[in-house]
C-alpha cells in the first residue's frame, strides 16, 4: 500500500539535501495528482489527435484551421488535443502552436477509417422540408454555429467521460445516415437506447450553454465542459437545467424521449472538440462500453 506523506514532515528535513528531495517527491507527486485522463488517440476524420508541445514554463495556445484547440500539461510537457472534424480529408495536416512571440506548424497526418452505413424510414416531411421547416432549420443551425464556437479557458475537471444514461448503444458515431434512400451526413453522435423519461446525467462537470427544441433535434441541452470541449444531448422529453446553470459530474440535466427526429426513444450524445464533431466513444472511461 502507498503511504500519502505529510508535506509538513519532509521540509521540516534538517539535511538541504533531504529537503531538496523532498521538495522534488513532492512537485512530482502533485503533478501525479493533477495528472489528467486522456481520450483516446484516433488520426481519422471525427477523432482525435494527441500532439506533444515540449515543455515550458507557460501554456503554449495552439489552432487548428483557425480555430483555438485545447493545450493540457501532460507529465513534463504540454499536450495539444485536436478535434479532427468527420469532413476533413485524409493526409498531411498541421497544428499552428504560438510559445512566446514565435510559432511554428507541427505536422500531423489523418489517416482514412471506415464508418458504416444504416437505412432508416421516417416521415417523408422530415428529409423533404416543407418550406417553413426549412426555414426553421435554417435560423436554428445558424444559432447552433454560434453555440459550437463557444470556448472557454479553463481546462475540462476531467477528460474521460462516463455514459450519461445506461442503455445499448442503437447507433454508433460516424454511420452514413440513409433516410428513405436519400443520403445524408454521417451520424455526428453516439445513439443510446433507454426507456422514455430515463434520467439524463452530465458525464462531467460542465455549465449550460443552450438549451431548446430545435427540429431535427428535439429538447436539447448543450454542456460547456472548457477549453473547447462541448457535449449535446438530444431528443430529451424533459429538459431539468437551464443556460448559465453549472453542473456538477452525475447531475441530471434532462430526460430520455423520442422529441425531434426520432424513431424511438433514445438518447442522441454528440462530443464537440474545437469546432469538430468526434467520437463520444474515444471519451468514455475505460469502463463504458468498447467502440
Amino acid at each position: 500500500m502507498i503511504r500519502r506523506a505529510d508535506p509538513a514532515k519532509l521540509l521540516d528535513l534538517p539535511h538541504p539535501m533531504n529537503r531538496l528531495a523532498a521538495i522534488f517527491a513532492l512537485v512530482l507527486a502533485t503533478t501525479f495528482a493533477q495528472a489528467i485522463e486522456l481520450p483516446q488517440q484516433r488520426l481519422a476524420p471525427g477523432g482525435v489527435a494527441r500532439i506533444a508541445l515540449g515543455a515550458s514554463a507557460d501554456a503554449p495556445r495552439a489552432s487548428f484551421n483557425g480555430v483555438p484547440v485545447m493545450v493540457v500539461h501532460e507529465g513534463s510537457q504540454w499536450l495539444a488535443l485536436v478535434g479532427i472534424g468527420l469532413a476533413a480529408s485524409p493526409g498531411e495536416a498541421s497544428l499552428l502552436v504560438r510559445r512566446g512571440g514565435t510559432e511554428r506548424a507541427l505536422p500531423f497526418s489523418i489517416k482514412p477509417f471506415h464508418y458504416a452505413e444504416q437505412r432508416l424510414k421516417v416521415a417523408p416531411g422530415q428529409v423533404d422540408l416543407a418550406p417553413d421547416d426549412l426555414a426553421r432549420y435554417e435560423r436554428e443551425s445558424a444559432h447552433l454555429k454560434q453555440v459550437v464556437a463557444t470556448f472557454s479557458e479553463a481546462a475540462p475537471e476531467a477528460l474521460r467521460l462516463a455514459p450519461p444514461v445506461p442503455g445499448r448503444r442503437s447507433g454508433s458515431f460516424g454511420l452514413r445516415r440513409v433516410f428513405n434512400g436519400q443520403s445524408r451526413n454521417p451520424h455526428s453522435g453516439m445513439d443510446i437506447a433507454a426507456p422514455q423519461g430515463t434520467p439524463v446525467v452530465a458525464p462531467a462537470a460542465g455549465r449550460v450553454i443552450d438549451t431548446g427544441d430545435y427540429f431535427f433535434n428535439g429538447g436539447t441541452v448543450w454542456l460547456d465542459h472548457g477549453a473547447g470541449l462541448l457535449t449535446m444531448y438530444c431528443h430529451l422529453s424533459s429538459i431539468f437545467v437551464a443556460v448559465g446553470d453549472m453542473v456538477a459530474a452525475g447531475a441530471p440535466i434532462g430526460a430520455v424521449g423520442m422529441t425531434g427526429r426520432a424513431t424511438g426513444p433514445h438518447l442522441h450524445w454528440s462530443v464537440s472538440l474545437n469546432r469538430a464533431m468526434v467520437d463520444p466513444a474515444l471519451f468514455l472511461a475505460p469502463a463504458g462500453p468498447a467502440n
